[in-house]
C-alpha cells in the first residue's frame, strides 16, 4: 500500500511538474497530461525492472556503457570524416547514440546471466545461490529425449544451457551418412525446438569454445568450470570424468533409476510373464520402467498375469533386477487374454481321476 502510493504521488509531481513548466511551449492542460503519461511510463518500466536479476542489471549497465563509449568514438570519427554534411551528421550520430546503446542493453542483459558474481567477494551474496541454476545440455541428453520431459513437469529450473559446439556436433549427426545417426540427429534437433518453445524456460546457446580442446566432453567440463554450472548427461564415462575434475553432473540414468519402484522381499506384485528365463522353470517379466523381474516357477505361465512373491532385489551398475516365485497353491492367474481373474489351484488327486477315467 505504501508503494502504491509514493507511485501515485510520483505521478502526480511530474504531471504537476509538466503542467506549471509546459514543456516544448505546450499548453497546461496538454503538458500535464503528457507529464501523467510520462510518469505512469516510468511506473511501468520501474515495475518490469524489478523483476529483472541483479545479474541482468548488472550486464544491461555494462553494455549500456560500452555502447555509448563506442557510438562516442565513431561520432569523432564521422565528425572528422563528414566535416561538411550539414544536419546529416548529427542525425547519423543520434542513430548511431541510440543504436549501440539499445544493442549494448539488450545482449548486455542477455549474458548478465552468465556473470559470476561470487567473484567479486561477498559484495553480491545474495546472488550467489543463482550460480548453480544454469545447467549445460551435452549432446546425449538432447538425442535421448527424456530431458523434454523432465522439463515440462516443473522438476528443473533455472536456464537450460547449449553451447555452440554441442548444436555443431548434433548437426554432423544428423547429417551423417548412416540413416540410424541420421534419425538421432534429427531427434535431437526436434527436441531443442520442443524444448525452446516451453515459457517457463530459459534456453541460452553459447559460443565460448576451447579451440585448444578437442573431445567435447573435456569442453563441456571446462564450460561448467568458467561458468560454475551443472552439466546434464546420460554419459556414464563423462559422468564419471567430470566428477574428478570437481564438475557437478545431473545423470538422466541416475534419476531413473532413482524412480523406479521400491520393493522389498515377501512382497507381493502383479506381474505379465513375456518370456522363458536361462534357468530351468524361469519366467521373466518386466516392469513399466524396465525392470527385469526373473520368476522361478513361472515357465508355464508365459503370457498370463500372474502374483508372485518377491524374493530378493538385486541393484546393479545397469539398473535394477528383482527375483521373485510364483506358487500355483497361493498366487492368482489372471488370464489376460479373457480378462477373468481366477484362482487356480490344480489338484494332483483330480488330474490323477482324469487320467484314470481315461
Amino acid at each position: 500500500m505504501d508503494l502504491l502510493f509514493i507511485r501515485l504521488l510520483f505521478v502526480a509531481v511530474v504531471a504537476s511538474a509538466a503542467f506549471f513548466l509546459r514543456p516544448f511551449d505546450l499548453s497546461q492542460p496538454l503538458a500535464g497530461v503528457v507529464g501523467v503519461i510520462a510518469g505512469a511510463g516510468v511506473i511501468v518500466f520501474e515495475m518490469r525492472v524489478r523483476n529483472i536479476s541483479l545479474k541482468k542489471l548488472i550486464g544491461a549497465a555494462i553494455g549500456s556503457l560500452l555502447g555509448i563509449l563506442g557510438a562516442y568514438l565513431i561520432s569523432l570519427v564521422l565528425g572528422h570524416a563528414l566535416p561538411g554534411a550539414g544536419n546529416t551528421l548529427p542525425f547519423l550520430q543520434i542513430v548511431l547514440l541510440a543504436w549501440m546503446t539499445y544493442c549494448g542493453l539488450v545482449v548486455g542483459a542477455a549474458k548478465g546471466d552468465m556473470l559470476n558474481l561470487s567473484a567479486l567477494g561477498g559484495l553480491f551474496g545474495g546472488e550467489v545461490s543463482s550460480k548453480t541454476s544454469f545447467k549445460i545440455l551435452d549432446t546425449s541428453v538432447i538425442i535421448d529425449g527424456r530431458i523434454a520431459d523432465i522439463v515440462e513437469t516443473g522438476f528443473v529450473d533455472g536456464a537450460l544451457v547449449i553451447p555452440q559446439f554441442v548444436l555443431h556436433e548434433l548437426q554432423m549427426v544428423a547429417d551423417s551418412a548412416d540413416s540410424m545417426k541420421r534419425n538421432r540427429g534429427r531427434r535431437g534437433l526436434d527436441i531443442l525446438q520442443r524444448i525452446q518453445k516451453m515459457p517457463q524456460l530459459t534456453v541460452q546457446i553459447v559460443e565460448e569454445d576451447f579451440p585448444n580442446v578437442k573431445e567435447v566432453d573435456m569442453k563441456l567440463i571446462e564450460l561448467a568450470k568458467v561458468y560454475n554450472c551443472k552439466i546434464v548427461t546420460n554419459d556414464f564415462n563423462l559422468n564419471k570424468v567430470a566428477q574428478l575434475h570437481g564438475v557437478e553432473v545431473l545423470n538422466i540414468n541416475e534419476l531413473a533409476n532413482s524412480m523406479r519402484p521400491v520393493v522389498l522381499p515377501g512382497e507381493l506384485m502383479r506381474v505379465f510373464i513375456l518370456k522363458e528365463g536361462k534357468e530351468f522353470n524361469q519366467g521373466v517379466a518386466y516392469l513399466d520402467d524396465g525392470t527385469m523381474v526373473v520368476v522361478d516357477n513361472a515357465r508355464k505361465m508365459i503370457s498370463k498375469t500372474i502374483d508372485i512373491a518377491v524374493t530378493s532385489v538385486l541393484q546393479t551398475t545397469a539398473g535394477k533386477m528383482i527375483f521373485g516365485r510364483f506358487d500355483d497353491r497361493v498366487h492368482a492367474i489372471h488370464d489376460k487374454d479373457r480378462g477373468v481373474h481366477e484362482k487356480e489351484r490344480p489338484s494332483r488327486e483330480h488330474a490323477q481321476a482324469s487320467g484314470s477315467a481315461v
